[in-house]
């Protein structure tokens, strides 16, 4: 029976839908007038069926493994007449929908949780916590916006109705929430108002340290940042998904996730303090965690590998050393992991994800390639090896990355004077490409120690702040 459902949830592309196919649900925002249990019961039966199938999925790593763990989760909902514990089971599902590259599924199971009239007000939050963490990382912007609003008046609703807070923690967290939304908007003062306070309260832990960890580090703020980094890696490996309020979660926001941004965070911190063998022994022990996790090949692991080299580069700069040849592999596997497309299959209206991390790992390479090349002929190979790996698994899926990429190409087009005209419009269209708020591209990859900015990479919603 496993078999059989394996392939048809393949057919239906659970294990993994191809990125041109891409599509959001209509949204919908959880009412705040539905019934809402503002306790939390685990079902044990509930429990380990999801543990099971959870396990199941992460062990072979594969598009079968996973169209399996459905096949219990979806015999788990069946028989669980609790609404809180079928808001679990969706949570479970959309996980896994998730890591997998399926955001439509993911959102449409966690949109299901409005309909459950009693469901539990900690599985709401986490279910509003991650459709925003899934909505930043696709670039549904508003959409993220929207749902981060509707967790708080959810909240505030519940205050005013039976005179007290359902939860100091909920409501902790989804400031955060929304304080991270700010933050990728690049509303940096309206993000402080949503994490003033945050640093006393009992709720900050988990994704709300790292996420306010992640704002005082773009303040440069680095030793409170660091202080909190080590708060949400300490709890969130002391907490297991599931088993109470305080570690339910789901999808890019899950322990798991949070474990791996906090590391992956902490690691970039050290290495803007000049900390560069802390940095990379921390940054190291993030990539063995995310290729434990989700495979050699995943995403996630090409975002990691870009901090890993963004660290050398930066190193390189303040030691006045080489590592030329490390940052160039770096790059060079980042890239072939986050599966940039080529230019032909590119359109202006292209579903979009990882562009920012895209756009740093070509940009970097192709920079690098430039300086590494001594004469014309040299710079003909680079170039070539940089084509080549921008037609393996053409996507339509990541798109900025590759406009940031062609930038540093473009200069590389330029100084070869028969070129030029075809560099300066790859150039052109590379700089139209960065998108992000707050940072052009060239203060993103600024290392020195006079920057006012700084960069951070957040691996949950692979984005750059």
């Amino acid at each position: 029976m496993f078999r059989i459902g394996a392939k048809l949830f393949r057919a239906a592309r659970i294990g993994g839908s191809t990125v041109s196919d891409f599509r959001l649900p209509p949204t919908r925002f959880f009412s705040i007038n539905n019934n809402v249990n503002t306790g939390f019961k685990t079902n044990p039966v509930a429990l380990q069926m999801i543990n099971y199938a959870i396990s199941l999925a992460r062990a072979q790593k594969s598009d079968e493994s996973y169209a399996q763990a459905q096949l219990v989760l979806e015999q788990c909902h069946s028989t669980q007449l609790d609404e809180s514990a079928k808001g679990l089971v969706f949570l479970a599902m959309s996980t896994l929908f998730s890591e997998r590259g399926n955001f439509s599924e993911a959102i449409e199971k966690l949109q299901k949780i409005q309909d459950l009239g009693l469901s539990s007000l900690a599985v709401r939050v986490a279910a509003s916590e991650a459709l925003t963490g899934l909505y930043l990382e696709s670039y549904q912007d508003d959409f993220s916006s929207a749902t981060a609003d509707m967790c708080l008046q959810l909240l505030e609703t519940i205050r005013l109705e039976i005179g007290g807070g359902g939860s100091d923690i909920l409501e902790a967290r989804a400031k955060a929430l929304k304080g991270l939304v700010e933050l990728v908007h690049g509303n940096v003062e309206s993000a402080q108002s949503f994490f003033e306070g945050a640093q006393g309260d009992k709720g900050c832990f988990g994704n709300v340290a790292l996420s306010f960890g992640e704002f005082l580090h773009c303040k440069r703020n680095f030793q409170m940042a660091r202080e909190l980094y080590q708060r949400a890696m300490q709890d969130v490996s002391e907490r297991k998904d599931f088993t109470d309020s305080q570690s339910v979660s789901a999808c890019n926001m899950n322990l798991e996730e949070t474990l791996l941004g906090a590391t992956c965070a902490l690691g970039q911190l050290e290495a803007h303090l000049g900390n560069f063998d802390d940095a990379e022994e921390i940054l190291t022990a993030a990539l063995k965690k995310a290729e434990e996790c989700f495979g050699n090949y995943h995403p996630k692991v090409g975002i990691i590998l870009t901090c890993i080299a963004l660290m050398y580069q930066h190193k390189a700069a303040m030691e006045r050393s080489s590592s030329l040849l490390i940052q160039e592999g770096l790059y060079r596997r980042a890239i072939e992991v986050l599966k940039a497309p080529p230019l032909e299959v590119e359109g202006v209206g292209a579903t979009r994800s990882r562009r920012d991390i895209l756009a740093l790992a070509r940009e970097c390479f192709v920079m690098l390639s430039m300086v590494v090349c001594h004469d014309f002929f040299t710079s003909i190979i680079y170039v070539s090896v940089c084509f080549d790996m921008l037609f393996l698994e053409p996507r339509i899926y990541w798109k900025q990355p590759l406009k940031a990429g062609r930038g540093g190409y473009a200069e590389t087009l330029i100084v070869q004077q028969n070129r030029k005209a075809e560099g300066e419009k790859m150039k052109q269209w590379a700089e139209t490409a960065w998108t992000n708020r707050r940072l052009s591209l060239a203060e993103a990859l600024e290392s020195s120690e006079s920057s006012t900015k700084v960069s951070v990479i957040d691996t949950r919603i692979s984005r750059v702040l």
